[in-house]
């Protein structure tokens, strides 16, 4: 099941976080709260559907198995100071950009993180916008490539202390 995130959600998708990233890379609880108070609607989550869940309101009281999150803006390029500046996040901004892609290591190869990818590129195409860029490591620039995504090389963020390249897709 595929839902957006809601400030209920803060400690599981922390959770799964720390469980995807190294902690110099990884988002911290304070950073995700912030990020569930401007964008929610830019998270997308797969839950894992379990026979003791409860409804909480709207929001299902299920694992949270993957996410991706990111924020619009009008800026062409994802640098660092995205991922601690949320509110920086404009609903009207030509740009989706994508922080972090995460699957706990007992759920991936199972197509979930492919699904909320599509999931993210369809809305953001679906509101109007340019396109999506994210960045990631030498060995997953193939994975981004079969969803359109095309490497336009060393990416400006050195998040984490980490080398990545800029991914992105025009609409």
């Amino acid at each position: 099941m595929i839902r957006k995130a809601t400030q209920l959600d803060l400690d599981g998708i922390t959770a799964v976080e720390a469980a995807c990233f190294p902690p110099a890379e990884a988002a911290t609880r304070e950073q995700f709260a912030e990020r569930l108070r401007f964008f929610p609607d830019h998270f997308w989550m797969m839950v894992r559907p379990d026979k003791a869940e409860n409804r909480i309101g709207h929001t299902w009281d299920g694992q949270i198995i993957s996410f991706v999150n990111g924020f619009v803006t009008d800026e062409e390029d994802l640098v660092d100071e995205m991922f601690s500046h949320a509110m920086d996040h404009n609903e009207q901004g030509k740009w989706q950009m994508i922080f972090g892609v995460d699957t706990l290591p007992e759920f991936r190869h199972r197509g979930y993180a492919g699904m909320l990818i599509r999931a993210a590129i369809e809305d953001a195409r679906r509101q109007g916008r340019s396109g999506v860029v994210l960045t990631c490591k030498d060995e997953r620039i193939g994975f981004y490539e079969q969803f359109g995504f095309r490497n336009e090389g060393p990416s400006q963020s050195t998040h984490g202390g980490a080398a990545w390249n800029q991914m992105r897709i025009r609409f």
